[in-house]
């Protein structure tokens, strides 16, 4: 069992022992960055009867967890634990301006996932949400930099007037389609994109792109709607 576990980040792997818990933060076995927005610890990996648990200990910052199809998803608030039982979890979390993806690859997972022939990575877009053409632009306009990592583990989220310049809007139209896309999503189900008193925009975008990527609501293949004039649909 001493190999059931690894984290990957940045094409680096790292084997998570039986009999310890393995930190995850600005400090602990993955030292993911010096970034002050990130938890010193903020997430663990352990085992508890049986089950390999991912844990948010961290204080504030969240984890957006999905499946290699992106077909299942989970908001890791702190204080939450979700046991690892697929033998891929994307985990993707932002802290400050800067997104992160970690990925627990488990050797022997709980479930076993079978792909088709005609999708064997999971790339169909799945779920119940349809958007427009310009929600869709909006969506990938924010996502940009992290459909474009290719593998390098860290990106950042641009501001609402770069998204809206990259998409030639004014942006009080790229504020209310974003109103829009979240309303459309929260409705859907989604956790963390509604905004409220206090609660700063940046966290509902990074939520937004999480989640949209994550559950491959869009994908590499959109970026090519920020080579076209995206006119009003809605």
């Amino acid at each position: 069992m001493a190999d059931d576990v690894h984290v990957e980040f940045c094409g680096e792997w790292f084997p998570v022992a039986e009999d310890e818990v393995f930190e995850i933060g600005r400090e602990g076995h993955l030292e993911v960055d010096d970034n002050p927005y990130l938890h010193r610890k903020f997430l663990t990996i352990a085992r508890y009867d049986g089950i390999w648990w991912l844990s948010n200990v961290g204080k504030r910052l969240t984890a957006t967890i999905s499946d290699k199809t992106g077909g299942l998803q989970a908001w890791l608030s702190p204080g939450s634990r979700l046991p690892l039982v697929f033998s891929q979890t994307s985990v993707v979390f932002t802290a400050g301006p800067t997104t992160y993806e970690v990925g627990v690859h488990v050797a022997q997972p709980a479930f076993r996932q079978e792909w088709s022939a005609d999708d064997p990575d999971g790339a169909t877009t799945i779920g119940p949400v349809t958007l427009t053409v310009s929600q869709r632009a909006l969506v990938v306009a924010l996502a940009e930099p992290m459909l474009r990592r290719d593998g390098t583990g860290l990106s950042s989220i641009p501001s609402s007037a770069k998204a809206a310049e990259r998409l030639g809007w004014p942006i009080t139209k790229f504020n209310r389609k974003l109103d829009n896309v979240c309303d459309k999503l929260d409705k859907a189900g989604i956790a963390g994109l509604r905004g409220g008193a206090g609660k700063l925009a940046t966290n509902r975008k990074a939520r937004l792109v999480e989640h949209a990527v994550g559950s491959h609501l869009v994908t590499h293949a959109d970026l090519a709607m920020l080579d076209t004039t995206v006119a009003a649909d809605d």
